[in-house]
């Protein structure tokens, strides 16, 4: 039997989230590809498979992220993504139609807004619309933005960190910095690369971020044992890192982040900045679960910040509820 899909995709740096309607988040995989050079280029692995592999490929197989600071940095890698993804989130159904609808960075250019058009074309959907990721999370945070009220939501990607302040349906202002949560990763490999003449993988400074990274100190900061290969001989090593050594890391994408907050709210509009007083600064993405984080924005723009419940998976459960209420008719 064929029939139509409505499907949502939120392409991240760091996951590919799908939403399939009626049945919810279906896929939350790393966006990563696996492709094997001696089978002519084609794709060994999606997802979490894929992501294993990375530092443990032989030589005809490489791990590519194709998704890079919020934009698709390979195209023919995307699409071939998009495409495992759409299939395994459909279970493989053949369908007349697969209705998409894609979230995008709201700085994109129209070149890189075209890209992801055609990705998701050439991955087999027949009707493409997209939706700004800022609008998106705050539509998945809970927020009300079709009033004659402000709000304001700081989305921390992989890849890219986006605010957007929204009134009455539609995004007022927003702004855009290609600094993340994978760039806070790369801060941390950088650090323990310098101070300890040690390298560690991504994973190790992933894992080293979310068990005792924070913005500011916290109670029950403590130390972890990494190891790596030295720089010195490129024997296998070990170090050990405290809380404050992550901050100390972390201060230079942080400082970035918040202060693109600051300016953001220094250029915004007067009524909107009484509104947004009151209905506090909402973080969302996966980069808002730094402990403290929080905190540290709140000190430095001194208005209420609080993190959205569940905050990874806002992007693509606004979308999801965009879906359910206005099906893409035409492409963008």
């Amino acid at each position: 039997m064929l029939f139509s899909q409505d499907i949502c995709i939120d392409p991240g740096t760091s996951n590919t989230r799908v939403y399939v309607k009626g049945k919810g988040i279906v896929i939350n995989e790393p966006s990563v590809v696996a492709i094997d050079a001696d089978g002519g280029s084609s794709v060994a692995a999606v997802g979490s498979e894929a992501k294993e592999m990375i530092g443990r490929t032989p030589g005809s197989i490489t791990a590519v992220c194709p998704i890079r600071g919020g934009v698709i940095a390979d195209f023919d890698v995307t699409a071939a993504m998009l495409r495992r993804l759409i299939k395994k989130a459909t279970n493989n159904a053949v369908f007349t139609r697969v209705r998409a609808m894609i979230c995008i960075s709201a700085g994109v250019t129209d070149v890189e807004r075209r890209a992801v058009h055609l990705a998701a074309r050439d991955a087999g959907a027949s009707y493409v619309s997209l939706i700004e990721s800022p609008m998106a999370a705050a539509i998945g945070a809970g927020l009300t933005i079709t009033r004659p009220k402000g709000c304001m939501v700081v989305d921390i990607g992989g890849g890219c960190t986006e605010i957007a302040v929204l009134a009455l349906g539609d995004v007022v202002s927003s702004r855009a910095i290609r600094i993340g949560s994978k760039d806070m990763d790369e801060a941390i490999i950088e650090y323990v690369r310098h101070r300890n003449e040690l390298l560690i993988g991504e994973r190790t400074a992933e894992n080293v971020k979310i068990k005792i990274g924070s913005a500011q100190p916290y109670d029950g900061e403590s130390a972890l044992s990494i190891s790596g290969r030295r720089l010195e001989d490129g024997l296998p090593g070990s170090a050990e890192i405290s809380s404050a050594d992550v901050r100390e890391a972390l201060y230079e994408p942080l400082s970035k982040i918040v202060g693109l907050v600051r300016s953001t709210v220094e250029k915004t509009p007067p009524e909107l900045v009484g509104d947004i007083l009151d209905t506090g600064i909402v973080l969302t993405g996966g980069g808002a679960l730094l402990r403290e984080l929080p905190k540290l924005i709140r000190q430095e723009v001194r208005i209420p910040v609080r993190v959205a419940e569940n905050p990874q998976n806002c992007v693509i459960r606004g979308a999801g509820r965009c879906l359910t209420n206005r099906v893409p008719k035409n492409n963008d």
